[in-house]
């Protein structure tokens, strides 16, 4: 059987406690994903939703940059004598890859922090607005290139970004090619905060410990909530909180937490 931990070219994987830790490492490429580390990507996060050693997820970048979108380059690189891809292969390529990548890390039940310094651009924009935590360094960029480049949004930024920050600035976003630094992420709902870049690597890692050492099932559970709130009718989703209020209470973390409040002292979670 495939390890879907084990590092590709492009792609670190590394299962480091309870935290699974994928770095982009193309960064004379600014990490720009080609089809293989989205694979990767998307093999590593589906394993963790159902590895109960997981209680966390880390996605980073090497270098001076988090992502700087899609290898678009490298994809076109075949020359004016390559032959044409078929028809529609834009289509059948994209649903397997990028589409199942943003909805992947948007619905696993693993919390996941990413850490951006430098562009998130493109697709790496949109993994760090559907990450349930982005930190970024104060210098750090975000943008949305696809105006300038001819083509039109895909990895769910038409979906992403206007749920995130209304219509109007979407369309600055989308449309204008707008540039956002760190701090105006963070004003904008973007991201949850921005730090100076020499503290970047401690509260990132201040605020994984701490996910890590939650109340695992309950969190995951609460990350679906969220997540499908966002299309049902109020009384389906009254029904999915039921669900999540009667498996959440049957964990031995709900033991616990009620046992630390009646003994007044900090719970001691283990995931479970």
């Amino acid at each position: 059987m495939t390890d879907p931990y084990a590092s590709i070219d492009g792609l670190r994987v590394r299962l480091d406690g309870a935290v699974l830790r994928l770095t982009l490492d193309r960064p004379a490429k600014r990490n720009a994903l080609d089809d293989v580390m989205v694979a990767g990507l998307i093999g590593a996060i589906d394993a963790a939703g159902r590895d109960e050693r997981v209680r966390a997820i880390v996605l980073a970048g090497e270098g001076d940059h988090f992502c700087g979108g899609a290898d678009i380059v490298a994809r076109n690189a075949g020359g004016p004598d390559a032959p044409r891809p078929r028809v529609g292969s834009i289509q059948r390529r994209v649903p397997s890859l990028a589409h199942r990548l943003v909805p992947l890390v948007l619905s696993v039940q693993v919390p996941v922090v990413c850490r951006v310094r430098g562009w998130a651009a493109g697709i790496g924009f949109h993994l760090a607005v559907a990450s349930d935590f982005t930190v970024a360094a104060d210098d750090a960029r975000f943008c949305q290139p696809f105006g300038e480049r001819g083509f039109t949004p895909d990895s769910a930024g038409t979906w992403l970004v206007p749920r995130l920050v209304g219509m109007v600035r979407a369309r600055e976003l989308l449309l204008l090619g707008r540039k956002l630094h760190a701090a105006e992420a963070v004003d904008w709902g973007l991201i949850h905060s921005s730090v100076l870049a020499a503290n970047l690597d401690a509260e990132v890692e201040r605020l994984v410990d701490r996910l890590a050492a939650g109340p695992t099932v309950a969190l995951g559970l609460t990350k679906w909530l969220l997540h499908s709130g966002q299309s049902a009718t109020l009384d389906a989703h009254l029904h999915d909180e039921a669900l999540a209020l009667e498996l959440s209470s049957r964990s031995d973390d709900f033991r616990e937490g009620m046992a630390a409040f009646i003994e007044k002292r900090d719970p001691g979670f283990r995931g479970r």
